[in-house]
């Protein structure tokens, strides 16, 4: 860690401020070309098992016109759900009030049993919408679901091209819109496309020491359910 006098700290600071500010232009310039993506248009029928009983993916949108979906894993055969989703899930919770009031319904699907996904929501303690797809293709057709085929192949499309993905679930994020009565894809993103949506990874990005996982057997070896830490 260096030093400087406050007066080296400022002038640093403020060269640093300079390039903060050109990041948020451009990330400003990035989200108005995601919302001038072409949309892709949804005509398969799903069906999901949740809080408020079956529903078609239409009746997800609660009477909204638009929907954002957290592609949990959680497997129909899994003991328990994915630690990264948990983590990215504790950022989640909440921000569905808010979410609510600029139109926009906010919740998570997974492919394991409803009862199932219920009684884990309930240890972790969200409050979030939280639904299973199980028996349809939803999750499949959003290129988060895989079969032990493609995993052992090394094919499953994930993040926009068959490079393989080491599990039969993966996360993801899917955004829709919903006119008359079509429902469009507007977005997904998936791996490091995820990031943005975590707040305790952007906190510990200002963190003197950052995300602190070099040297680690993989990035995230540190991770724990929030229930499961030793202290």
């Amino acid at each position: 860690m260096q030093t400087a006098a406050r007066e080296d700290w400022i002038a640093a600071r403020r060269a640093l401020l300079a390039r903060e500010k050109a990041h948020t232009r451009e990330r400003d310039a990035l989200a108005a070309a995601r919302r001038a993506l072409p949309a892709l248009k949804i005509d398969k029928e799903y069906a999901f098992e949740g809080p408020d009983g079956r529903e078609t993916l239409a009746d997800l949108f609660a009477g909204r016109s638009q929907l954002m979906v957290y592609h949990f894993m959680y497997g129909p055969d899994w003991a328990e759900g994915c630690p990264s989703c948990s983590f990215w899930a504790d950022n989640f919770d909440g921000i569905d009030v808010h979410l609510a009031h600029r139109d926009v319904t906010f919740l998570m699907v997974s492919t394991a049993p409803v009862a199932v996904i219920d009684a884990y929501r309930r240890r972790m303690g969200w409050r979030m919408k939280w639904v299973s797809c199980a028996g349809s293709d939803f999750n499949r057709d959003m290129n988060v679901s895989f079969t032990p085929e493609e995993i052992e192949q090394g094919d499953a499309f994930y993040n926009f091209q068959p490079k393989g993905f080491p599990s039969t679930e993966a996360p993801g994020l899917t955004c829709f819109r919903r006119q008359g009565d079509g429902i469009f894809l507007t977005y997904a993103a998936y791996g490091r496309g995820l990031d943005g949506f975590n707040g305790a990874y952007q906190l510990l990005d200002l963190a003197p020491k950052g995300r602190d996982e070099d040297g680690l057997p993989w990035p995230m070896a540190w991770l724990r359910r929030r229930d499961q830490y030793e202290d």
